[in-house]
């Protein structure tokens, strides 16, 4: 396909509850990554929103291997 021609992905957001909800953990954890910065806060007038896609980003980035378990 041309990408001359192709449509700007546009950001799905949304809001501390559902991050919350999706994360499982409280509004208040989310607040803190607000506050703290290690995830992407988009500011929509005085609303913070997420991009879902950043969320998802954020945490594949923090994804660890299981541990393997000892041979004998």
């Amino acid at each position: 396909m041309d990408e001359r021609h192709t449509q700007p992905r546009f950001l799905e957001l949304i809001d501390i509850e559902t991050v919350a909800r999706l994360l499982g953990v409280g509004e208040r954890y989310v607040q803190r990554l607000v506050a703290e910065r290690p995830i992407e806060v988009v500011k929509v007038g005085h609303y913070l929103r997420f991009d879902l896609e950043a969320v998802r980003k954020w945490v594949e980035a923090r994804k660890r291997p299981p541990k393997e378990e000892l041979r004998g």
